[in-house]
C-alpha cells in the first residue's frame, strides 16, 4: 500500500526516488521551488534541461537528480491562475498525472511534490491541495503497486492546512505516515 505524507519543509533536502519541480515551460529555472532545485542540483540540471526542449503546460519531463538526494527531478508545468476560466484544473490535474506516470514508467518507487502552481502562478491553495490529493488517490487506486511513497512537500503552513483538509476529505482511508 502507498504510504502518504506530509511535510513542511524544503523538497531540495528530500532523499526519495524523484522530486517534482514546480517548472515553467522554459524548463531553465526560475523562481521560488524551481529556482531552489536548479541551485541545489548544480549547473548539470540546467544543462540536462536546456536538451528537452521545454515542456508545455500540464504535462511534466524527467532529469537526472544531479546533486540532490533525491535520483531524479520531475519537472511538472502547473498553469497560471487566470480566475478559473482558461482550463486550470484540467491542467494542474494533468501536471501531477503526468508526473506520476513518468514515475512509474521509470520504476521510480518515491515521489515528492510540492504545492505546484500555488507561488508565482497564482493558483488558491486550497484548490489546488483538492486536485493534487485527488489525483494522486486516483492514480493510487488504478496503480496500487507503482508507488511505495507519495510525499506533499509545503512550504508554509497555508499549504500545509490546506493539503491536511484536501487528505481528511478526499482521502481518509489513506495509509499515514509521520511528518518529516
Amino acid at each position: 500500500m502507498t504510504k502518504v505524507q506530509l511535510c513542511k519543509g524544503d523538497i531540495t533536502k528530500l532523499d526519495v526516488d524523484a522530486i517534482v519541480n514546480a517548472a515553467n515551460e522554459s524548463l531553465l529555472g526560475g523562481g521560488g521551488v524551481d529556482g531552489a532545485i536548479h541551485r541545489a542540483a548544480g549547473p548539470e540540471l540546467l544543462e540536462e534541461c536546456r536538451t528537452l526542449g521545454g515542456c508545455p503546460t500540464g504535462e511534466a519531463r524527467i532529469t537526472k537528480g544531479h546533486r540532490l538526494p533525491a535520483k531524479h527531478v520531475i519537472h511538472a508545468v502547473g498553469p497560471v491562475w487566470r480566475g478559473g476560466t482558461a482550463n486550470e484544473d484540467a491542467l494542474l490535474a494533468s501536471a501531477y498525472r503526468h508526473s506520476l506516470n513518468l514515475a512509474r514508467e521509470h520504476g521510480l518507487r518515491s515521489i515528492a511534490f510540492p504545492a505546484i502552481s500555488t507561488g508565482a502562478y497564482g493558483f488558491p491553495k486550497d484548490r489546488a491541495a483538492r486536485i493534487a490529493v485527488t489525483t494522486v488517490r486516483d492514480f493510487v487506486r488504478e496503480y496500487p503497486d507503482a508507488l511505495d511513497l507519495v510525499i506533499f512537500c509545503c512550504f508554509d503552513e497555508s499549504c500545509i492546512k490546506a493539503h491536511e483538509e484536501a487528505l481528511s476529505e478526499i482521502w481518509p482511508d489513506r495509509d499515514q505516515q509521520t511528518a518529516a
